[in-house]
């Protein structure tokens, strides 16, 4: 005879699903600088943005099959690294350059809100779920990520020994999936300032990844989920706007099935950081269950490795309004 099993409900947390749509297009991911050049600056990057968008949108529907395809637009502002203005003058003036150039923004984000957004520390959380790949032949010699703040794809050139009996030949650095031959990165994901951590703009905008995948749990629930505008002033105080604001009420939803981000080829760098940071962590299984059965319910698959979700275009931005660093 069997016997009944009870089990309080609060011990089994229940992993919220969220709306998605099939894809979350970024229509730009800028910093003060690009906004301290001016309207015209913006507006350059928009125009160009313009052409890929509709290459975007019919691979979008490619994909998705029969039906219309589920497409949400978003913009991330850097108020994390310097914060320039207020959000009453940069966003009107986003929104009506975009507008100018036949774009509409759905959704708008400030990257601080991938640090924290809500009172959740986001990328610690995800900090937390980083699984380094152990490179064949290694020793435990290299510290954790979690102790170093850096993470790499591969086994790094081992240093030379203190003494002079332990000096060896130079090793080169070996990538642990390398095909032929080793790409290696080693991709610093925080650094200390002042007592406190400065997360990297690779490991943000990882997070943001998540978040626009519809990854992103807390105890269950969604986070970074967006706040509707009510159509008044936007507030003079960065910390008064909510980390994810849907400016389009009819927006499709916010996550996606897959992104794609549009952006100058300056990012190129910081973005193959992204992919490898994607690739070494441990995405919350019951939430990339849930997508990946809704996926096939739609007939709108996704790979199975989930940096392979996220796909860029890369333009080339004018000689005169390059911007030197990130």
């Amino acid at each position: 005879m069997s016997e009944a099993v009870f089990r309080e409900t609060s011990a089994e947390p229940r992993t919220q699903s969220v709306p998605l749509s099939h894809l979350s297009l970024e229509l730009g991911h800028l910093y003060m600088e690009d906004f301290e050049a001016g309207p015209k600056r913006l507006g350059e990057h928009f125009a160009e943005v313009r052409i890929w968008v509709e290459a975007a949108r019919a691979s979008a529907a490619r994909r998705a099959g029969p039906g219309r395809p589920r497409i949400s637009t978003c913009f991330l502002i850097d108020d994390y690294f310097s914060r320039f203005s207020t959000p009453a003058e940069i966003v009107p003036l986003i929104l009506k350059e975009a507008e100018e150039a036949g774009l509409t923004i759905d959704y708008l984000a400030r990257e601080s809100g991938c640090a924290v957004a809500d009172r959740i520390e986001l990328a610690e959380s995800v900090m937390h779920r980083l699984v380094e790949s152990p490179p064949p032949g290694s020793y435990g010699s290299r510290p954790p990520v979690s102790r170093t703040g850096w993470l790499a794809n591969g086994q790094r050139s081992p240093g030379r020994g203190a003494a002079l009996s332990e000096v060896t030949a130079w090793q080169p650095p070996q990538e642990t999936a390398a095909r032929n031959h080793s790409v290696f990165m080693d991709v610093e994901l925080w650094s200390e300032k002042d007592g406190r951590r400065l997360w990297s703009c690779p490991f943000l905008a990882a997070v943001w990844q998540l978040a626009r995948l519809g990854l992103l749990r807390h105890l269950g629930e969604p986070v970074l989920t967006p706040k509707p505008w009510d159509g008044d002033d936007f507030p003079h105080d960065w910390d008064r706007l909510p980390p994810l604001l849907q400016l389009n009420p009819d927006a499709d939803p916010f996550s996606a099935y897959r992104t794609c981000t549009l952006m100058p080829n300056r990012f190129l760098a910081v973005e193959d950081a992204v992919r490898l940071i994607l690739d070494q962590i441990d995405v919350d299984t019951d939430a990339l269950a849930q997508i990946d059965r809704r996926s096939r319910g739609e007939k709108a698959e996704v790979p199975a490795v989930v940096a392979q979700r996220a796909s860029y275009v890369f333009y080339e931005e004018p000689a005169d309004s390059r911007t030197e660093g990130i």
